[in-house]
């Protein structure tokens, strides 16, 4: 598509959501496995925590990233303070890219309600053209209290057009029975529901033009619009910063470090491997290369990228971590 027609055509756009640790960026990055070759593609993405580790996982794994353009919303849910932090991104993001799809990934702590409301409504009702939303669900969760009683959990099953149930590998036949039945209580009555494992969509899923057009909004928590992120601050004298957030019944966690510490990869395993966090993301620059860390309360994935500006961690769990940033300043080389 060349820059004349993509003027005259209101962008596809897919809200990819799901609750913490079900594999969205995974599902992602398959998707742009799949991107047309002669197409451009962009991704929001909206991070609970305040460092940001998204935007180097897809840009250090992407196989397309040539024609791939990233934009992070750190920091908590994108669409509070009147969606100015989702709104200022995704102009960044679309003068940029001047994309063929977008796709946007809220964090699973967020409100795709809200998101919907604000990508459907004035300057973007015209620009983007809202196609179906997925919602990933980790159907064993639903055995989990604090997950099937969260609202925003309860929320993302509401707005999906399709519901994903991920890791179907390690599914009961119960658990599949019991996410249909959910879904069907819970969710719209247009609503599909499919199985994948290792987050595996195929692009003819995205294609659609979503029930969710006309939206209210009842959403009632905000933050400081002019709030200096974690993300944009230098990294002080000592060599790191570290970050705090707090919503929805958990704690997120985070640092980055200066671009020049390099961390012992072997120490550095063992003690991301003694993480217990209902999510944990961190790249880290060792000296064995550069890694991204990806654990989720399955397990603790371990890929190599291909580069990063500086290594970061963050931990969303319901508990304090505050004793690994000793751990992770021994850790240096």
């Amino acid at each position: 598509m060349n820059s004349k027609q993509n003027e005259t055509r209101a962008i596809p756009t897919n809200v990819i959501t799901g609750f913490l640790g079900v594999g969205k960026t995974t599902a992602i990055l398959n998707l742009l496995e799949q991107k047309p070759k002669n197409e451009h593609w962009a991704v929001l993405v909206n991070e609970f925590g305040e460092i940001g580790i998204d935007g180097s996982f897809f840009s250090g794994q992407s196989q397309n990233k040539d024609q791939v353009f990233f934009q992070e919303v750190p920091g908590g849910c994108m669409c509070c303070a009147a969606g100015l932090p989702m709104q200022i991104a995704l102009g960044q993001l679309l003068s940029r890219a001047k994309p063929d799809r977008l796709l946007i990934e809220p964090t699973g702590l967020g409100h795709p309600r809200e998101i919907l409301q604000v990508l459907s409504t004035g300057y973007y009702r015209e620009i983007l053209s809202l196609q179906k939303t997925l919602t990933l669900v980790d159907a064993r969760k639903l055995s989990d209290e604090k997950i099937f009683t969260n609202d925003t959990f309860n929320q993302q099953i509401l707005m999906a057009d399709t519901v994903v149930g991920n890791k179907l590998d390690l599914y009961s036949e119960q658990d599949r029975k019991l996410l249909e039945d959910y879904v069907k209580s819970h969710g719209q009555h247009h609503v599909k529901v499919i199985f994948t494992q290792s987050a595996r969509i195929e692009l003819d899923q995205l294609e659609g033009e979503t029930a969710n057009k006309h939206i209210g909004s009842h959403h009632h928590h905000h933050h400081a619009s002019n709030k200096t992120l974690i993300a944009d601050q230098p990294i002080p004298d000592c060599g790191y910063i570290k970050a705090e957030n707090e919503g929805e019944g958990f704690k997120s966690v985070g640092w980055r470090f200066a671009p020049d510490i390099v961390f012992d990869h072997q120490i550095l395993l063992s003690i991301l491997k003694g993480v217990r966090a209902e999510r944990m993301k961190a790249v880290f620059i060792t000296n064995d290369g550069v890694f991204g860390y990806n654990l989720t309360t399955d397990a603790l994935q371990v890929v190599e990228l291909d580069d990063c500006d500086e290594s970061c961690i963050e931990i969303i769990s319901t508990k304090s971590h505050e004793q690994i940033e000793s751990e992770l300043l021994e850790a240096r080389v």
